[in-house]
């Protein structure tokens, strides 16, 4: 396995009363073949993505990867939120997050609380993304079957088996996205990722390999 490089950082986003946290992990040698950004639920946070070891996973994979802690979260908990949980966040909220970081475009993996602010961006700047990971996030309800059948991005619906609420509800209105694919975690609750981290790996990591 090739060696990965970790580091933190912060990033200044306007609105944003302080900096964003974030944890960072690249390949060391080589340039990254794409950049994913890590998003997180609301008991969660970056740390969640280093201890599993999805950051690893994706450095491995020749990915350069950026899991920041959303506002008034993890170590981000300073910076004000741009908008209250379970609404929409302005879709320029990620924009900027990717353009101070150079991450477009991006593959944004989005579970749970943070589909209040991925949905948007997705929704309006599409042509920034590369792929999207929803897993069960929430707010997919705000959005019509014709706004989802406008997205050409590829995406991969993720969701545990067990996950008889936001999964099965997030699944049933992102089917209108017209280029997924679906994985159901056995056996998994939500979130699904932390209950099996393996399968995740594979699954994250097969689909990243087709874009």
């Amino acid at each position: 396995m090739s060696a990965v490089k970790m580091t933190e950082g912060s990033v200044q986003v306007e609105g944003c009363t302080a900096p964003l946290f974030y944890r960072q992990s690249e390949p060391t040698s080589g340039d990254a073949r794409m950049s994913v950004l890590l998003l997180h639920g609301i008991r969660f946070s970056s740390e969640n993505w280093l201890n599993i070891g999805t950051l690893e996973t994706l450095a491995k994979a020749g990915c350069r990867a950026v899991a920041i802690d959303l506002p008034e979260l993890g170590r981000s908990k300073s910076a004000k939120a741009p908008a209250a949980i379970g609404e929409l966040a302005p879709a320029c909220f990620l924009k900027e997050v990717c353009e101070q970081l150079s991450l477009s475009p991006v593959v944004v993996i989005s579970p749970s609380l943070s589909g209040m602010y991925s949905l948007p961006f997705l929704l309006e700047h599409q042509h920034l993304i590369r792929a999207y990971v929803p897993v069960a996030p929430i707010c997919t309800d705000k959005f019509t079957a014709e706004q989802y059948r406008s997205v050409k991005v590829p995406s991969l619906i993720v969701y545990g088996e067990q996950d008889t609420q936001l999964g099965e509800v997030s699944l049933r209105n992102l089917n209108s996205l017209p280029n997924h694919t679906v994985v159901v975690m056995r056996g998994a609750g939500h979130p699904c990722y932390l209950d099996d981290p393996d399968t995740w790996h594979t699954a994250l990591t097969d689909f990243l390999n087709t874009l």
